[in-house]
């Protein structure tokens, strides 16, 4: 099994619900998050913010700032885990800077707490 962790856009949230539960995926965890991308810092500012230069650390403070984002997180067998991103993508792709990411990392095991079921079995 996986888990796929998505960063998305806090205004796809209700979209990606949706789109997730007509595929036949209900659960899932969501949380707030903030971040940016690589493309959003220029990186002689970031060297001259580390060599003490005063005009580069005061332009972090507007050209590094942090962005609202939501942070989903799906667990699936592993035979879900491309029509999950699949879904993912076709909902959160707008061609822009600040789409998202998608990871796709192993479970070892899960547990359902209510029955005791571990495996697959707890996730389905």
């Amino acid at each position: 099994m996986k888990e796929i962790m998505a960063v998305i856009r806090m205004n796809k949230m209700n979209q990606t619900k949706k789109a997730l539960a007509d595929a036949g995926i209900p659960a899932f965890v969501a949380r707030e998050g903030y971040g940016r991308g690589k493309g959003l810092v220029n990186q002689a500012v970031l060297e001259g913010a580390a060599a003490g230069n005063e005009e580069a650390i005061a332009l972090l403070g507007t050209k590094g700032r942090l962005y609202p984002k939501r942070i989903v997180s799906i667990v699936v067998p592993d035979a879900q885990v491309k029509d999950v991103v699949t879904v993912l993508m076709s909902v959160n792709k707008t061609g822009q800077a600040g789409d998202g990411k998608i990871f796709v990392m192993p479970v070892s095991d899960s547990v359902r707490v209510r029955t005791g079921e571990d495996g697959d079995a707890a996730i389905v």
